[in-house]
């Protein structure tokens, strides 16, 4: 091989390798192929997962205030882009598939983040974005973005990713699985439970435990299970979490006063007030004194307070792996 032939087959493999990487990530952007600058307003809009609502994209919208819409997946499709497009006026509306490490290394990427007015993180399989988004530039930049006072949103597992504390899903099946209340209660430490924190930086959301499905899927248990290892791993003496039900959202504005809308079942505000009293692994979860506001749709939350308005007090605790509540006829819903 001579020089002329060395030199061209080192570009064909520099350009290979230009393009594998190019190839990583997808880009899909309609409306202008240019971005524009506008003044966004701060937000957290949290989806409970199943149908998507319009009032909750419409607020996002309304707060991005005419610019740049995008939203990340890890797998999947532009589905996404038609439904926001024919919602709002934006500038455009863009999807960008982070598959895999590799790609959320990308610097491109991140200025595709950063250039957004508002970030909205779809539905899937949280374990996807921590295992490829966590400790990336990636995660910098939507942090980066949030830091700057611009609007984020995410239903389902984009949802689970938003507080501080979060379950990462690391040890789900492959056929999909879900991890059960009753996988939890007999035993807060079942392997499947995996807790991570400090993925986002989210105002209000600091402390604080976020789960989808809620009363759809039967996650009260498991949920319990969670904050009981938040405080016996030593995480937080005092975690919280807000759980939301399909087909329902919390839209928690700068000062942290929410208002939930859509036709679910609402969203559910949980505050331990004493440690667990049993929480071992192999051992049925003891865990009292757990208190629970429930709002439906129209109701309020100022999670800066902790209160709320229109919605239901009660209480729950576990008992050897069995959860009681103070409402009628035991209900934990």
């Amino acid at each position: 091989m001579n020089t002329l032939q060395r030199s061209l087959f080192a570009l064909t493999l520099l350009l290979a390798a230009s393009l594998a990487q190019a190839a990583s990530y997808q880009y899909f952007r309609i409306g202008n192929k240019n971005n524009i600058h506008t003044r966004p307003n701060a937000g957290t809009a949290m989806m409970g997962g199943g149908s998507d609502l319009d009032e909750a994209f419409r607020w996002l919208c309304q707060k991005g205030n005419g610019g740049d819409f995008l939203i990340l997946r890890a797998s999947g499709d532009d589905a996404y882009n038609a439904y926001v497009n024919g919602l709002c006026k934006l500038n455009s509306v863009t999807t960008l598939i982070i598959p895999d490490r590799q790609a959320a290394q990308d610097p491109a990427v991140a200025e595709i983040i950063r250039r957004a007015e508002v970030v909205f993180i779809s539905g899937g399989d949280q374990a996807h974005y921590i295992r490829a988004w966590k400790g990336t530039p990636v995660e910098d930049a939507i942090n980066a973005n949030v830091a700057a006072g611009k609007p984020i949103g995410g239903t389902s597992a984009g949802l689970a990713v938003q507080g501080e504390f979060v379950y990462g899903a690391l040890g789900d099946t492959p056929d999909g699985n879900d991890l059960a209340s009753t996988d939890v209660l007999p035993n807060p430490y079942f392997e499947r439970v995996t807790l991570i924190r400090g993925f986002l930086k989210i105002p209000h959301l600091e402390n604080l435990l976020t789960d989808s499905h809620f009363a759809k899927r039967d996650r009260m248990g498991r949920t319990l299970g969670f904050l009981a290892r938040i405080m016996q791993d030593g995480w937080s003496k005092s975690p919280r979490e807000v759980a939301i039900d399909e087909k329902s959202a919390v839209l928690v504005e700068p000062d942290g006063k929410g208002t939930v809308v859509g036709s679910g079942k609402g969203a559910y505000f949980l505050r331990p007030t004493q440690m667990p009293k049993v929480c071992s692994r192999g051992e049925p979860l003891t865990f009292q004194g757990v208190s629970v506001y429930r709002v439906p749709a129209g109701g309020h939350f100022d999670l800066a307070s902790w209160t709320g308005d229109g919605g239901t007090a009660y209480s729950l605790s576990v008992e050897n792996g069995k959860i009681e509540s103070t409402q009628a006829e035991q209900a934990i819903y």
